[in-house]
């Protein structure tokens, strides 16, 4: 049986490899949030087979006002669909995947492509709150545990994040500022792509929002309301992830979403 990761040796190796700054340290303090990284980080580092790792991790908004919108199906479809353009890829056996949602319940922890749990009625039923920023440094946390454990293994790691939300933050203890500080060291890398998409809700401005936590301009999707451009927005992540999955190094290098 595969040992549990130590968090605590994952981020201070992470703080060593200066990656994490002191301050990013202290948000991602894992005493009150621990329990929920672990859930996330799914497959061993020892039962991967490859000789590189792209780690693609997507947090849907379950907030109720998806539904209230009319937008679940369109947001489980896209999901669907970063599944199936993955599975295409000639990469696809070096992909892990995880599905964490906005508010917390994760539906699939780090899995390869062909194990991941599509999104349906069953598992998906938005009717909760927004708490963007906690949820946030949750999901960098996971990404940034997983992706260590490879480095300390001689793992060459790539990630691709996509936070989804249709509303400004409510209700988070953590704070926009500490947020900001995680996604700067992980950019610093240019091993990390964040990416955010906002759909619109007709008052907040997704921009603002996205770039008050850190996430770099090009990359950050406000697609209106209409279930065609959400469906857009959603085909163009998966197109960057599939250039991610073929990229050689230097994820930011790139000119952000687009062709």
């Amino acid at each position: 049986m595969s040992q549990v990761p130590d968090l605590n040796t994952l981020f201070q190796s992470a703080q060593a490899d200066g990656v994490l700054s002191n301050a990013s340290m202290q948000a991602l303090h894992v005493i009150d949030i621990g329990a929920q990284i672990q859930a996330g980080l799914g497959t061993p580092v020892d039962d991967v087979m490859v000789s590189e790792v792209v780690l693609v991790t997507i947090m849907p908004d379950d907030s109720g006002s998806i539904r209230f919108a009319g937008n679940g199906a369109v947001v489980r479809a896209g999901h669907n669909t970063v599944l199936d353009t993955l599975a295409m890829s000639p990469q696809h056996d070096q992909i892990l995947v995880h599905n964490r949602y906005l508010n917390g319940a994760v539906l699939y922890p780090y899995c390869p492509v062909d194990q991941a749990i599509r999104m349906d009625q069953h598992n998906y039923d938005p009717n909760l709150g927004t708490p963007l920023y906690d949820q946030t440094l949750v999901l960098l946390a996971t990404v940034l545990a997983k992706a260590q454990a490879f480095i300390d293994n001689g793992v060459p790691v790539r990630t691709v994040s996509l936070i989804i939300t249709d509303g400004a933050d409510a209700h988070s203890r953590r704070s926009v500022r500490e947020v900001k500080g995680v996604v700067e060291d992980m950019l610093r890398t240019e091993d990390h792509i964040i990416a955010a998409m906002g759909i619109n809700d007709g008052q907040t401005d997704f921009k603002r929002v996205f770039r008050e936590m850190g996430v770099r301009d090009q990359w950050i999707l406000t697609p209106g309301n209409s279930q065609n451009e959400i469906r857009k927005a959603f085909q163009l992540f998966s197109q960057s992830v599939l250039r991610a999955s073929q990229s050689a190094h230097n994820l930011n290098s790139w000119g952000g979403f687009g062709p």
